[in-house]
């Protein structure tokens, strides 16, 4: 009979044979999504909350202005003081405006990177550049996080009724974990890639279609309404036969009742989005001659102190470019007010 100390180096083979058979601890499936943080509680990140916490999810709610967290206490929500007590969370979705805010809040001293701990998974929502997207990939990749970019289509009230279209992009594991999440905020989930960059720049393509319809719509309704012809009117031949889409139901009604307050996405954004289509078009060697128009109009509304309207006030400043003056501001406010330059939005 073989000693205990002679089968002591066949026992430590089999042992190294069973340990290399079982997965890594990166390919161990991770917990399922429990609790979420979300950061950037404007009206997106607010929807976003409320959605989740309806849904029975424990969410930790975070923005530099303490106040906007208050609403969602009261529904349930616990109010995060700094960033770092949204460690104990699962994933993070951030609901920010551009890149600088997100940069931030992600890349700081004291940002997400440096105080999530491994296995946390961020979700990018916001409309942000595809470099940054990128990046962030790599930085919560150096530090055994996850990352993906998940921007949404429509507004605000969309997103209240979980209406959203959601584009989804990152390594295939992050996307399937942060999915069942996503489904909730949202009608549906397109997934669109490894590269979580490639989402970010579909979400700028449908901002660009989105702004020139925009801009289209505004000067058939100002030609028309020149013409005598009832902007309703219009408005129901348009709907009501070949252009019966989204975008046309919706901004085209905010555009006949002059609705450009309170906005969806304000002018100011807008511009920022198109400026981040037409730097990867640039890089791409790609002309993009409407979408540079739509940006230098939609320039042109901040310019006559619409920076705080909804970005179909391209409609307004059609409207305004035809001589038809204030006949185009609904309730808005706008009418009686002065000059543009002296309105306070």
């Amino acid at each position: 009979m073989d000693s205990l100390i002679d089968r002591l180096p066949e026992q430590a083979a089999e042992l190294a044979s069973d340990t290399a058979a079982l997965p890594s601890s990166q390919e161990l499936p991770k917990a399922a999504i429990r609790c979420v943080g979300v950061v950037g509680l404007g009206r997106m990140g607010e929807a976003f909350a409320e959605t989740l916490l309806s849904a029975g999810y424990r969410v930790v709610a975070y923005d530099r202005d303490k106040r906007r967290a208050q609403p969602l206490q009261i529904k349930g929500a616990r109010a995060a003081v700094r960033l770092a007590d949204l460690a104990a969370c699962d994933l993070v979705i951030s609901a920010l405006p551009d890149d600088v805010a997100l940069e931030s809040v992600a890349l700081g001293p004291d940002g997400l990177i440096a105080i999530l701990p491994p296995g946390v998974l961020h979700v990018s929502a916001g409309t942000i550049s595809p470099e940054l997207s990128r990046r962030l990939a790599g930085a919560h990749a150096v530090h055994g996080q996850e990352f993906v970019a998940a921007p949404v289509l429509g507004n605000p009230d969309l997103a209240h009724e979980q209406l959203l279209f959601v584009l989804a992009g990152g390594a295939p594991q992050a996307v399937a974990r942060a999915r069942p999440v996503l489904e909730r905020l949202g009608q549906r989930v397109f997934v669109i890639g490894d590269d979580p960059g490639q989402a970010s720049l579909v979400k700028l393509a449908c901002n660009v279609l989105t702004a020139a319809t925009l801009e289209s719509m505004g000067e058939v309704f100002a030609l028309l309404r020149k013409a005598g012809i009832d902007p309703q009117l219009a408005f129901d031949v348009f709907t009501g036969s070949l252009f019966d889409g989204r975008v046309h139901k919706t901004y085209g009604g905010k555009i006949v009742d002059g609705r450009y307050d309170p906005p969806g996405m304000t002018a100011p954004l807008a511009v920022k989005d198109l400026r981040l289509a037409l730097a990867e078009a640039e890089k791409l060697a790609v002309p993009m001659s409407v979408a540079s128009l739509v940006h230098d109009r939609l320039v042109a509304c901040v310019a006559r102190g619409w920076g705080g309207l909804d970005w179909s006030a391209l409609g307004l400043l059609a409207a305004a470019d035809t001589g038809l003056g204030d006949a185009g501001l609904g309730d808005t406010g706008l009418g009686d007010a002065g000059p543009a330059s002296q309105r306070k939005l």
